[in-house]
C-alpha cells in the first residue's frame, strides 16, 4: 500500500476526521474481537487519515500567525502567552506523522526562539535598571513612615518627607543592614577626611647621658679597688692560716691521715664551717694540698711538700661540687663524734 505524501490530493475516496477515527476504531474492535493484535496496516490507515492530517497542519500555521501578530504581546513581562503557546505545541507534537507538519513544528520552535531570546534580554536590561523614587519609597515604608501624621519632623526636613518617621527609624535600618556584612565596615568619613595628609613624624630628641663629674671619676675606681684589694687580702690570709693548720696537724703525726671532715667542720657554727670548705678548697686548686680516700673510703686530705708543688698546676686535677646542709652537718657531727673544730676562728687567736 503506498503512503500518501502532502495533503493527499491523489486519493479517490476522502473522509473527514472524525469518519477516519471511527473507521480506525471500528477495526481496532474487530482486531480486538479476532485476537487482539493490532496489524501495521491499521496504523497506516490512522497516519494517512488526510483530514487529522489537514487539521494539525492548520491549527500549527495558526499558532505561527498568532506568534508573529501578537509578538508585542508576548514580549511583555506581564503575561505568559508565549508559554501557553509552546504547550499547545506540544500537545500536536504527539500527533505529527508527515514531514511536512514536522516542518510546521520546526518553524515554530525557531520563532518561538527568537521571540524567548528577546524576552529574556528585555528581563535582564530591566532588572539592573534602579530606580531612586521606588527605592526611597520602600525604604521609608521600611523605616516605618506614618503619613496620617505630621510631626515636627517635617518642619525640620525641610518639609521633604509627607509624613512622621519615628524616632528609632534610623537604628532599625541599621540594625537590618548589619545581616549583609560578614565582618564590620571599615570606618571612613562621607566628605572625606579632616586631615588629607598624614601628621609628620615627630623628630626624636635624643637625651644626652649625664657624664660623671671629675671628682666622681677619680674617687669611684678608688673605693672599689680598695674594696677588692682588701677582699683579696682577706681571703689569701685565711687560706695562709688553714694551710699553716694543716701542716702544724700533719707534722705531729705524717703517718696517722687527716679526715676531711673533721678538720673542716665547725661543731659550734654551721657558717664557719661553710667558710672553712670554701677556703680548703683554694689549697685543693692551687696544689698546695691534696685529698685521698683512706680504707674506709674516706676523704682524707694531707699538705704537698715544696718541692711537689708544681708551676702553673700541670698535673692532672679533678674538680667536684661539695654541697652541705644544716642537717647533714649535725649528722656529720654525730657521725664522727667531733666535738671541738681542728681550724681554729680568727676571733680566737
Amino acid at each position: 500500500m503506498k503512503r500518501a505524501r502532502g495533503g493527499g490530493d491523489d486519493e479517490a475516496p476522502r473522509q473527514n476526521g472524525s469518519a477516519g477515527r471511527r473507521r480506525g476504531e471500528r477495526h481496532q474492535s474487530d482486531g480486538d474481537e479476532a485476537g487482539g493484535d493490532i496489524g501495521p496496516t491499521d496504523l497506516q490507515d490512522n497516519d494517512n487519515d488526510p483530514g487529522l492530517r489537514r487539521e494539525i497542519r492548520s491549527k500549527y500555521r495558526d499558532l505561527i500567525s498568532s506568534v508573529q501578530q501578537n509578538r508585542e504581546d508576548m514580549l511583555s513581562l506581564n503575561n505568559n502567552k508565549l508559554t501557553e503557546v509552546l504547550e499547545e505545541a506540544n500537545k500536536l507534537f504527539k500527533d505529527v506523522r508527515q514531514a511536512r507538519e514536522a516542518a510546521l513544528d520546526a518553524q515554530l520552535l525557531v520563532v518561538a526562539t527568537d521571540l524567548g531570546k528577546e524576552k529574556a534580554s528585555q528581563m535582564f536590561s530591566e532588572g539592573t535598571a534602579f530606580d531612586h523614587s521606588v527605592f526611597t519609597e520602600h525604604l521609608l515604608s521600611f523605616m516605618g513612615l506614618n503619613r496620617l501624621e505630621d510631626g515636627e519632623d517635617e518642619q525640620h526636613n525641610g518639609g521633604t518627607v509627607d509624613g512622621y518617621l519615628p524616632h528609632d527609624a534610623w537604628h532599625r535600618l541599621a540594625r537590618r543592614a548589619e545581616f549583609c556584612f560578614r565582618t564590620a565596615p571599615s570606618f571612613h568619613y562621607m566628605m572625606g577626611s579632616f586631615h588629607a595628609e598624614p601628621p609628620p613624624p615627630k623628630q626624636r630628641i635624643e637625651r644626652q647621658r649625664k657624664a660623671p663629674s671629675k671628682e666622681a671619676k677619680r674617687i669611684m675606681p678608688t673605693q672599689l679597688k680598695k674594696m677588692e684589694e682588701s677582699h683579696q687580702e682577706a681571703t689569701e690570709k685565711e687560706v695562709e692560716r688553714i694551710l699553716g693548720c694543716l701542716k702544724s696537724y700533719y707534722q705531729d703525726d705524717p703517718t696517722s691521715p687527716i679526715s676531711y671532715y673533721e678538720f673542716v667542720i665547725d661543731p659550734d657554727s654551721f657558717s664557719r664551717t661553710v667558710e672553712n670548705i670554701f677556703h680548703t678548697s683554694f689549697l685543693i686548686r692551687d696544689g698546695l694540698a691534696r685529698m685521698y680516700l683512706d680504707d674506709d673510703r674516706l676523704p682524707c686530705i694531707a699538705p704537698v711538700e715544696e718541692g711537689e708543688v708544681e708551676a702553673g698546676g700541670s698535673c692532672s686535677r679533678k674538680q667536684c661540687i661539695i654541697s652541705i646542709s644544716p642537717k647533714t652537718w649535725k649528722e656529720l657531727i654525730d657521725v664522727f663524734e667531733i666535738k671541738e673544730s681542728m681550724i681554729p676562728s680568727p676571733n680566737s687567736e
